[in-house]
């Protein structure tokens, strides 16, 4: 076994290569803004080389930096009178600590829920009055709780069970409170109850009962109107996500019913007349207004690619974060510009980070292939210029309930500057490919996704694409769950394995991970490793360490509260008994890293290890 290091001092700008220019290049969020206060704003940035929460005073210009851990933070809201902004603080990566607050202008930080012990997240809900929040907890020995907490009186409880839970949204008046919840035993579809400040039910909806399927719902928020008590939420009764507004008073649904292929969200435009549509299809995405009164849906002009998240302002724009394979992300607004500009969805700027820009990369090609499933979408980008078989890494993504879509990524961009083609596939159990492509992934887990894959490698192959000889299975958190299980299941398959944060041994992650992952597991494989001990064993990467002959690459967190490190030595030292070719690389953060620095060197040694097994280099 070889223990890396891979440590390098960064480079001056005009000697740094693009594929690390990609990483250290500042990015910002869409900034969130307070309900009340809409000047004031809240975004994340990595401007000074570790991913950190920012306040944005858009009256004054003036933006300064609010929170300073070694190991980064993300997690924060903003309260809706722009007094307040909320941060979580765990300790280095390990998802599991308390809320904490500083006034906007800057200042100390408080203790934000005193009277609460240290927890997993499960949401935040904060009120308008400025001293009322909905804090969502979750611990091992107590499944989820839900408090009541007021800056004036001690946290009160107002919800609690074992399964998995989580705040969804409290009403614009802090009346009611809506609660997405799994008490029935599937993590994978939550049904709704809405609550009164003393926890009593106000309604209740619950669409994994009556039918031969589990249907999932979502908070998507209240009306943001005191008094109004209509909810917008998120169904799957038509085999996708679309949004739905029920009136929690009084029962009445409004199904909007929009002819969009693929999967619809939606949020509030701040006067309540209209709703801020969010279509994804087939890995792209575009925004749309609602109304309400007349029905009407009037497309917002953003260019081709992924809209990773948009809000609508008081004044009736639209502010958006865009990218696409080929372009950076930006954020942008549909107000502010020309109309012809508008049309053409080249939005204005709305906030641009200074220093170094990210150099672009080449876009995605998509392709679709027959599956044992079903018709599999995957991604595609290779060299510019480059013919002819050529080594291709399988970059695969995480989740599972997630997909990869047309949108800037530094990593896959890093590989291609390195001579390689890149392929990701949207396997059984993504999401946006509609309810029964998603929840495809059940019992067989693993050998599922494996099995998609295996057919668009062979799709690579036999379309002259990638060399059959250099071929690289690669992937972080579920994705590299599937590498280390596919190097054992497809042993022919694959010339080398690069695993980031993965499932190594499923009985040993089970038990040590965080209480809502094991919800989830016992969804996806219906029950707990003693119930279900075969599904686990088969789909354990360590069942099968015995057949690995690639080389094989690992890195972890030693805090990964989702993946954690017991189960991946479990899996190390198999390799070690047999004298394996493999590496491993340890590092004192998460489930991944908020750091540049950190980020580049686990690039670098991938891309490492890559050229001294395969023989490639940088053309």
């Amino acid at each position: 076994m070889t223990e890396s290091n891979g440590s390098a001092s960064p480079k001056r700008n005009e000697e740094m290569p693009d594929w690390e220019r990609r990483f250290r290049a500042p990015r910002v969020s869409l900034p969130d803004w307070a309900e009340d206060a809409p000047d004031h704003s809240l975004f994340v940035s990595n401007a000074t080389g570790t991913y950190e929460l920012y306040a944005w005073d858009r009256a004054s210009g003036e933006q300064r930096q609010v929170t300073d851990r070694p190991n980064g933070t993300t997690d924060g809201v903003l309260s809706p009178d722009g007094a307040w902004i909320w941060w979580f603080d765990d300790k280095d990566g390990d998802e599991f600590g308390v809320w904490r607050r500083q006034p906007f202008e800057g200042g100390p930080d408080d203790l934000a829920a005193p009277g609460l012990d240290a927890s997993y997240p499960a949401g935040l809900a904060l009120g308008r009055d400025g001293r009322t929040a909905i804090v969502g907890r979750s611990t091992d020995e107590e499944g989820t709780t839900i408090h009541l907490a007021r800056t004036d009186s001690e946290p009160v409880e107002i919800y609690r069970h074992r399964e998995s839970a989580g705040v969804g949204d409290l009403s614009h008046d802090g009346t009611l409170i809506a609660v997405e919840h799994t008490e029935h035993g599937d993590a994978m579809h939550s049904a709704l109850r809405v609550l009164r400040p003393d926890g009593t039910a106000v309604a209740e909806l619950d669409d994994t009962k009556g039918g031969t399927e589990e249907l999932g719902l979502e908070v998507l928020g209240f009306a943001p109107v005191d008094g109004d008590t209509r909810l917008l939420i998120g169904h799957q009764r038509r085999g996708r996500w679309e949004p739905l507004v029920w009136d929690v008073a009084t029962g009445e649904e409004t199904d909007l019913a929009l002819d969009l292929p693929g999967d619809v969200g939606a949020e509030w435009y701040p006067d309540a007349t209209g709703l801020l549509i969010a279509h994804s299809f087939e890995a792209r995405s575009e925004l749309f207004r609602y109304d309400l009164e007349s029905a009407a849906l009037a497309k917002i002009p953003t260019p081709p690619g992924t809209v990773s998240g948009a809000t609508a302002r008081p004044d009736g724009s639209v502010e958006y974060l865009w990218s696409s394979a080929a372009e950076p992300s930006t954020v942008r607004s549909t107000g502010g510009t020309s109309q012809a500009r508008e049309a053409a969805g080249e939005g204005k700027v709305v906030l641009d980070p200074p220093g170094m820009k990210s150099p672009g990369s080449v876009p995605v090609q998509d392709v679709w292939v027959e599956g044992p499933g079903g018709r599999i979408h995957a991604l595609v980008q290779k060299p510019a210029g480059v013919t002819g078989p050529v080594p291709t890494v399988f970059d695969i993504h995480g989740g599972p309930t997630w997909h990869d879509s047309d949108s800037f990524a530094a990593g896959p961009a890093a590989w291609v500057d390195h001579g390689y083609a890149v392929v990701r596939v949207n396997y059984r159990g993504s999401t946006g490919y509609g309810r029964e492509w998603t929840d495809a992934l059940k019992h067989r887990v693993g050998l599922i996704e494996l099995e998609d894959i295996a057919a668009v490698r062979d799709w690579a192959v036999s379309s002259g694409l990638s060399d059959p000889d250099r071929l690289i299975l690669s992937g972080g958190s579920w994705g590299g769950y599937l590498t280390l299980l596919g190097l054992g299941v497809q042993p022919d398959a694959w010339t080398l394995g690069i695993a980031a944060v993965p499932v190594a041994d499923y009985v040993t992650a089970y038990h040590d991970e965080m209480e809502a992952l094991k919800a989830m597991d016992r969804t996806l494989l219906g029950g707990t490793p003693e119930e279900v001990p075969d599904r686990f064993e088969a789909s354990s990467p360590l069942t099968y360490v015995d057949k690995v002959r690639a080389p094989v690459y690992i890195s972890a967190g030693v805090n990964d509260p989702r993946c954690p490190i017991r189960q991946i030595e479990n899996y190390v030292k198999r390799l070690e008994s047999r004298e394996a070719t493999h590496e491993v690389y340890r590092y004192d953060a998460g489930h991944g890293s908020l750091v540049v620095d950190e980020r580049i060197k686990q690039v670098r040694l991938e891309l490492d290890f890559a050229e001294r097994h395969l023989g490639t280099t940088a053309p």
